[in-house]
């Protein structure tokens, strides 16, 4: 008999909600159930998990294993819990010390063979982290990402790396942020010829922050006009430019990080 408690976070839009993993372990006969309003992917994580833990060389524990994700009455989607799940089953059968958890979230999809898988959602994610002074353990394609709004976030390649960072035989190295590239560049509204009044309206609605609609037949200029809106656009401030980017996570798009 053993318990583990870990942490992570749900994805519920750009909110990311705490998330606790318990994993106990009991007598009977061999199962593993996960509750807490799992999704189909988060139940399907047994599969990933028990493949991941046998592939890499851990034993996995011919026991009833439960695996509680809370609060209960939260939905809970994605493969982002599967690291922690396998983490807490390796610690609540001692081969991997309980005590590397405190103030850690972990969020990666596990490979059959082990190897950690990115997950969307991670910069909503980090920024609650950050706020919490939690440490996060991502997948490397994650890295960057989680890196642009906490300074405490690591990266692996695979649940072998997680284990030894924390069991303290091989630590990772923190990841930092990229550095800023080159800044954007946008067409200019200059080159558009005539179009006074959709010019104007295209500058009372930057100006002013309001909705555009453009209406016309093919050929009028719309798809031009609206490709230079960008350009007169107000620079976005550093929370403007998160919010932005979160939405981007959350959908699941490659962020184009050299542009922070």
């Amino acid at each position: 008999m053993g318990v583990a408690i870990l942490k992570s976070r749900a994805q519920l839009g750009t909110v990311a909600p705490p998330v606790t993993i318990e994993v106990f372990l009991s007598g009977g006969l061999p199962g593993f159930s996960i509750v807490g309003m799992p999704a189909t992917a988060v139940r399907e994580s047994k599969d990933r998990v028990r493949s991941a833990i046998l592939s890499t060389g851990f034993k996995f524990p011919l026991e009833k294993i439960t695996v509680s994700l809370g609060p209960a009455d939260m939905p809970k989607t994605g493969g982002r819990f599967d690291l922690a799940i396998a983490l807490g089953i390796l610690a609540a059968t001692r081969q991997l010390p309980v005590d590397g958890f405190d103030n850690v979230e972990f969020f990666a999809e596990l490979a059959l063979n082990g190897e950690l898988r990115r997950v969307p959602g991670v910069l909503p994610a980090a920024l609650r982290a950050q706020e919490a002074g939690h440490t996060m353990i991502v997948a490397s394609d994650n890295g960057y990402e989680a890196a642009l709004v906490s300074d405490r976030v690591f990266a692996a390649q695979s649940l072998p790396e997680v284990t030894a960072h924390l069991a303290g035989r091989h630590k990772l190295a923190p990841v930092t942020s990229p550095p800023p590239g080159e800044a954007a560049t946008f067409r200019d509204l200059a080159d558009v010829r005539g179009q006074a009044h959709a010019k104007r309206a295209l500058e009372v609605a930057a100006a002013g922050a309001h909705n555009l609609l453009l209406v016309g037949p093919p050929g009028t200029g719309k798809s031009m006009l609206a490709a230079r809106l960008p350009g007169i656009l107000p620079r976005m401030t550093e929370s403007e430019a998160i919010e932005t980017a979160a939405i981007e996570s959350v959908l699941g798009r490659p962020l184009n990080l050299g542009r922070w």
